[in-house]
């Protein structure tokens, strides 16, 4: 890893990791790197999506342009 010191307890603790996944450390580091991304997008995007769906106005416009969702069936049931 040219350029980044970090201690031996971390260096040590990122091989056990990557030796259990059978990677090279630095095949590892680039998968856990692009793993991390990956749930940063997904958190921005459901943080977008919330703030979308709270907003009544905008459901309401994309169901008008789209279409609603059916509503769900479900089967009757003995109390």
């Amino acid at each position: 890893m040219a350029g980044i010191e970090i201690d031996d307890t971390t260096a040590d603790a990122l091989q056990a990791l990557a030796d259990a996944a059978g990677l090279p450390l630095d095949a590892y580091l680039a998968q856990v790197a692009e793993e991390k991304r990956r749930e940063r997008a997904l958190a921005e995007g459901a943080e977008i999506f919330r703030q979308v769906t709270r907003d009544p106005e905008t459901v309401a416009a994309f169901d008008a342009e789209y279409g609603a969702p059916e509503p769900a069936r479900t089967a009757p049931r003995a109390a």
